[in-house]
């Protein structure tokens, strides 16, 4: 199984490097994981603008990414699901997307091409941090339909 996380942010080194590479590590079982940060000058600029323009951008920004796989949208006001029901979006699929959007989140136009909008939690948290739930509950849903103890 092919995974791909596409979001909108600025490639810098983070604190939080060793554990994405740890928990990229522990997927790698299950699946290849690839991480693509993006942030063009459309969008810096049009942070400058207004949310609704930086929506624009992300999604002029994020549309080149869109293809036959199986897309999973980051969004607050998406559907919250608990760790089983996450474990069913990885379950049967070749490829899946996952996109974490900017601070302004995603215009309806670019929610609409998802096959499935979902909220990691109530709480608001940074790109970092979302990624990093992210992909513990990859793992954790691997673990989950293939039976090992992680998820208990």
């Amino acid at each position: 199984m092919k995974i791909e996380i596409v979001s909108i942010a600025k490639k810098e080194k983070s604190i939080y490097d060793p554990l994405y590479k740890d928990l990229t590590k522990m997927i790698s079982r299950f699946a290849k994981v690839t991480d693509n940060e993006i942030f063009p000058k459309d969008v810096a600029k049009s942070h400058t603008i207004s949310p609704e323009a930086s929506q624009r951008a992300y999604t002029k920004a994020l549309n080149p990414y869109i293809g036959k796989d199986f897309i999973v949208s980051m969004h607050p006001d998406g559907k919250l699901i608990d760790s089983f029901e996450f474990s069913k979006l990885l379950d049967g699929k070749m490829s899946i997307k996952f996109f974490i959007g900017g601070a302004y989140g995603f215009e309806n136009d670019f929610l609409k091409q998802s096959d499935a909008v979902i909220s990691l939690s109530k709480l608001t948290m940074s790109h970092k941090i979302a990624k990093a739930v992210l992909l513990e509950q990859i793992y954790r849903g691997f673990s989950i339909l293939s039976n090992h103890p992680y998820h208990k």
